[in-house]
């Protein structure tokens, strides 16, 4: 079987278009509620999707009619065939048609009736307005979106620069509206966002030179697209491959620059479900074995000053597997079978030199940041930490604070999720 390699965390994005814009089931837990009747929903991954990932493959099948799933798989945030030097050997291409197969073959044996490629990519961006190809899209009752670089969607499906649906699109966003599923991995859950959809970056970067609408060469500068993605999902912006990636602090610049309250910043392997996407009954509940930081900024205040950027009063958010979330309210809810843990530990937190994971950093460790604070929600002996960035000129310190609201909650004496620690990030 074809196994789609992971993509380079610095890879760059090259569409060269400018932009002015079966492994064994896991324990059993409580069912997700589905959707009202008449509204969609959204599985949103955060990269990294695993091939014996039962869970999340089955929630999608599941909501896309169970045994009489027929899923359509978009992998046009790939690289054409065209341009893929292995597409003649199963074993290491790495292109929209090769990839397509490869999730199509992954659904069904998930227990999907029917999973098609969905033929779009750059050298196709006419089949979009195929009826051909839409009647196809009519013809399937979920979705899923490939990852690569989510700019090629908008290549292919928003027409570019015009950022209008093509009829592809208008199609899956009507399937959408009536109930389909929509999920997506890396880039494909980053092209659901709506306004000011990340387009690439680093967290030093990114933190030391803000926010620039655009799309650049350069993938370590952080740039948006002000017009966004699909829009299926507006009440926050979307991150991915957070916490392996370090991503958190361009994800808390990106939403202070740009005026928004809440990041979604979705972790590998794990899926963000979202019931009612849009509406006043949007609801949110985590799946998988990492989790999804939710970055609140609504009494956060950003700053430039002589030696840098400042943020104070952020909070951070961990949820894990089968938490839940509603937006309207922002109110998280640890799953039923997890307990309000007491801090015991009385060791002091290790120090973190790196709290954002450094790519230039070779001995960088993944998930820094919420190493961090789990370790401070675990000691009794320290109400704040302080943590800094790898690189310098200048320094960034994360100060992490058990303030006021703050809580840790694990289905053991570990602290798994944790809810409303203070973030505050400055330079020095």
């Amino acid at each position: 079987m074809h196994v789609r390699p992971r993509p380079a965390r610095r890879a760059l994005l090259t569409c060269g278009i400018a932009v002015a814009l079966l492994a064994a089931a896991p324990a059993a837990h409580a069912e997700i509620a589905p959707s009202r009747a008449g509204s969609g929903s959204l599985v949103l991954i955060g990269g990294g999707l695993k091939a014996d990932n039962k869970a999340v493959y089955g929630e999608i099948i599941k909501r896309a009619g169970g045994a009489k799933a027929r899923i359509g798989v978009i992998t046009a945030a790939s690289v054409p065939e065209s341009r893929d030097p292995n597409a003649d050997d199963p074993a290491t291409c790495s292109n929209s048609a090769c990839n397509g197969a490869y999730y199509a073959d992954l659904f069904t044996q998930h227990g999907a009736a029917d999973a098609q490629w969905i033929p779009l990519d750059t050298d196709h961006v006419a089949n979009a307005d195929d009826p051909a190809v839409v009647a196809q899209v009519d013809s399937m009752t979920g979705f899923f979106f490939g990852g690569g670089d989510q700019y090629r969607y908008i290549t292919t499906l928003l027409r570019g620069p015009a950022h209008r649906d093509s009829a592809v699109l208008a199609a899956i966003r009507a399937k959408l509206a009536h109930g389909a599923v929509v999920a997506g991995s890396s880039a494909g859950a980053q092209i659901a966002s709506g306004p000011h959809m990340v387009s690439g970056g680093e967290s030093y970067e990114g933190l030391r030179d803000g926010s620039t609408p655009g799309y650049f060469d350069d993938p370590t500068r952080l740039g948006h697209i002000p017009q966004g993605g699909f829009g299926f999902l507006t009440s926050g912006l979307i991150d991915t491959h957070t916490g392996a990636y370090g991503r958190e602090g361009r994800a808390y610049r990106l939403a202070a620059d740009t005026g928004h309250a809440r990041v979604y910043a979705l972790e590998e392997n794990t899926a963000l479900v979202v019931d009612a996407p849009g509406s006043k009954h949007e609801r949110m509940t985590v799946l998988g074995p990492h989790g999804v930081a939710l970055l609140d900024l609504r009494q956060a205040r950003a700053r430039p000053g002589d030696s840098g950027w400042d943020l104070r009063g952020a909070r951070y958010t961990y949820l894990t597997d089968r938490d839940s979330y509603r937006p309207r309210t922002w109110t998280a809810h640890p799953a039923t079978d997890k307990r309000r843990l007491r801090a015991t530990g009385g060791t002091t937190v290790p120090s973190n030199t790196d709290v954002f994971h450094s790519a230039a950093n070779p001995s960088g460790t993944p998930y820094s940041f919420r190493t961090t604070a789990r370790a401070l929600a675990a000691t009794r002996t320290q109400s704040s930490v302080t943590a800094t960035t790898f690189e310098t000129d200048p320094r960034f310190t994360v100060t992490f604070t058990k303030s006021a609201g703050f809580s840790a909650w694990g289905r053991d004496d570990e602290p798994q999720t944790l809810l409303n620690l203070r973030i505050d990030i400055s330079p020095r």
